[in-house]
């Protein structure tokens, strides 16, 4: 332990007041879990960056929260006992040509910056969310992805979360600070962002959509109610130190089974057209949009059986479940967290 680092607490206290710092609040999965914590008798102080913009939650008290690119932030960090580090730089439509380099100050810099003050404030636990494309792009069917198996970040995004956890992982050993990763593939949820929500606005207006043959491969998503949960869970679960964790609904789905899951929580039938890949390759090279394709026909399997061993967790709805609370609804108003 380094010697201006406050001795940490010995162990997390059994019952309230638990103090958690959750960072991003004002994201998709932070204020979900802002408004979970304080369900399970939490005392939840909310890191925003623009207080004006943070729409109140009973029970949670906002707070400053500085530029995670500022070497020399300073965290409120007080009193805390656990943070929920969800704030990061995610994918952008028009990157600068610095971008690489700006995924590295905010999500390893800043990150690691947090970590250090998070052990010299004396925080317990610091979990930090992750992502999927640490592990990489893309499974074959059937071979899921581990949560032990050797990383293959692939694009700036996530190398920067891979350099972040390899941060944290070894501050960990130097400081005793406790580190619980979570790598969440696609999210969604009512209120997200993401392509999700195009396939949603298509199968609403009975488009004949050219995905009827796509039912070959096999995807993991995660409900936002799911990975909120997984994520509380670590709070207090002595087994979640210095672990990494995959998150999951538990159910795959292929493209077609997917737009099939929506149309049913809509409440409208699905149109499709079975067409070749072939043809859907040529057209996509076409149009530019080969990395949309290769969404839709690529599988991504995630195992989460040992999450579930581990944490004595298994997630609380099911995929129909998830679904009907994101989608049914008369106006599109779910669509999906890049991951």
């Amino acid at each position: 332990m380094s010697t201006d680092a406050r001795p940490l607490r010995t162990s997390l206290p059994d019952t309230p007041p638990l103090t958690v710092l959750v960072t991003g609040a004002n994201g998709l999965v932070g204020r979900a879990l802002c408004a979970e914590l304080v369900g399970r008798g939490v005392r939840v102080l909310a890191a925003v960056r623009n207080l004006e913009s943070f729409q109140s939650l009973s029970g949670v008290q906002p707070l400053q929260a500085p530029d995670l690119d500022d070497a020399s932030a300073q965290w409120p960090l007080a009193g805390v006992d656990v943070v929920v580090h969800t704030a990061a730089r995610v994918h952008v439509m028009n990157p600068a040509p610095d971008e690489n380099e700006r995924f590295l100050r905010v999500n390893r810099d800043g990150t690691a910056q947090l970590a250090k003050q998070c052990a010299a404030q004396g925080v317990k636990r610091l979990i930090f969310l992750s992502t999927i494309k640490v592990n990489g792009e893309s499974t074959v069917p059937g071979v899921p992805f581990a949560a032990t198996d050797a990383p293959n970040p692939t694009d700036p995004y996530a190398v920067s979360k891979h350099d972040a956890e390899m941060q944290l992982l070894a501050m960990s050993q130097q400081t005793g600070l406790e580190v619980t990763i979570i790598r969440p593939p696609l999210v969604y949820g009512a209120g997200a962002k993401g392509n999700l929500g195009l396939l949603e606005r298509a199968v609403r207006k009975g488009l004949p959509l050219p995905i009827g043959g796509l039912d070959f491969n096999r995807r993991s998503l995660v409900s936002l109610t799911n990975l909120v949960d997984l994520i509380a869970c670590c709070v207090r679960h002595p087994g979640a130190a210095n672990r990494v964790f995959l998150a999951s609904d538990n159910e795959d789905v292929s493209t077609l089974g997917l737009a099939q899951v929506i149309a049913q929580a809509c409440g409208v039938r699905l149109r499709t057209l079975a067409v070749p890949v072939s043809l859907l390759t040529i057209g996509a090279s076409v149009l530019g949009r080969r990395d949309m394709l290769r969404r839709l026909t690529d599988s991504l399997q995630v195992d989460i059986s040992a999450t579930c061993a581990q944490l004595d967790w298994q997630p609380v709805q099911s995929v129909e479940q998830a679904m009907t609370d994101a989608f049914a609804t008369g106006t599109s108003r779910a669509q999906a967290l890049p991951r």
